[in-house]
């Protein structure tokens, strides 16, 4: 099905499962920013998607109020894009289950995260085994055109590209746009303070909004090799070398890779030359971050706003679909 709207429809999300870390952000979160003036662009706090591996209603609510609060400060504009919770869509989850009536059991079988969790030894849930179904249902219900991801999310695509071709050809329509992966150009792993990828579960995050002692705290933990002051280093093999060049600018970044080389410039003052990079490069958004949370209303208005934008065009979605499918609902979504 071809969408007839010149303008594009950008469609992707984020899990609230904890605070934001550098990784989230030059994985994700940047693209995302970016992406909102280039389309009809659809952001969602995916927080039933979070349910799998997170069972705290406390933690969960407050986690999707700072995402919210995270992304405004950082530069989503809700006047450009349409930002809302998943869970303010009850069609995304009508249509999760009819994909699900027509998905064999071995295609999510074959689902990557899902091998790779069970690789490791956890006990996963039918949440989690049936994930790239409504991660399918998030993406096809706003008739998605693009939908920008990492590489590792690529299967998922291919799914949802092949349950909506499944569904219009079962019941004989075009009722689901099939969307294209955008393949986001990630940046190098961002490493955590222990050098491992930067991810909350390995608890060696240093996070967006970290400032002052908590920030100069962990930056100073990166783990470095013993190489002495006065010897030259590899910037290549230092993590908090890969840390800088995420921040530093062109210039910034040869002046800091000749003195490693150079020698007579220890892991301490790289460091500090990582910590005022971090300070400086989030500085205006801590900022509108600190005015943002004395407004709780005005975040949770946008998300109310951007949660009935996304019902509507959720809804244009839906009505054919339970047409053709024969499910019979006596009652307006809005009732």
């Amino acid at each position: 099905m071809k969408n007839k709207t010149k303008t594009k429809t950008i469609l992707s999300g984020i899990q609230p499962s904890g605070r934001l870390h550098l990784g989230n952000y030059f994985g994700a979160i940047r693209q995302h920013l970016d992406f909102q003036w280039k389309g009809d662009a659809f952001y969602f706090i995916a927080n039933y998607h979070s349910m799998t591996s997170l069972q705290d209603g406390k933690k969960l609510e407050k986690y999707t109020y700072d995402i919210a609060l995270d992304y405004l400060a950082l530069g989503m504009n809700p006047e450009k894009c349409t930002f809302f919770a998943q869970s303010d869509v009850p069609q995304v989850l009508e249509l999760a289950w009819i994909l699900g009536t027509l998905t064999p059991v071995s295609m999510m079988e074959k689902g990557v995260s899902y091998k790779d969790k069970v690789a490791l030894g956890l006990q996963p849930n039918i949440g989690l085994f049936t994930y790239p179904v409504l991660q399918a249902a998030d993406i096809l219900i706003y008739h998605s055109d693009i939908v920008p991801v990492g590489a590792d999310q690529k299967q998922n695509i291919e799914i949802s590209r092949d349950l909506a071709a499944r569904l219009n050809r079962i019941f004989g329509g075009e009722f689901l746009q099939i969307p294209d992966a955008y393949i986001v150009k990630s940046v190098a792993t961002v490493p955590g303070i222990d050098g491992r990828k930067m991810s909350k579960s390995y608890n060696n995050t240093i996070d967006i909004f970290d400032s002052g002692k908590v920030l100069k705290k962990k930056v100073m933990s990166v783990v470095t090799n013993s190489t002495p002051l006065e010897e030259p280093k590899d910037p290549d093999s230092c993590h908090v070398y890969a840390l800088i060049r995420l921040f530093a600018s062109e210039s910034k970044n040869a002046e800091i890779r000749q003195k490693y080389q150079a020698g007579g410039f220890g892991y301490g003052h790289a460091k500090k030359e990582l910590l005022s990079l971090i300070d400086d490069y989030f500085a205006e958004a801590r900022d509108r971050r600190e005015t943002l949370s004395g407004d709780p209303d005005f975040v949770r208005d946008m998300l109310r706003e951007g949660g009935k934008k996304a019902r509507e065009r959720a809804e244009v979605v839906m009505g054919p679909i339970r047409e053709a499918t024969g499910i019979i609902r006596s009652f307006s979504i809005n009732s």
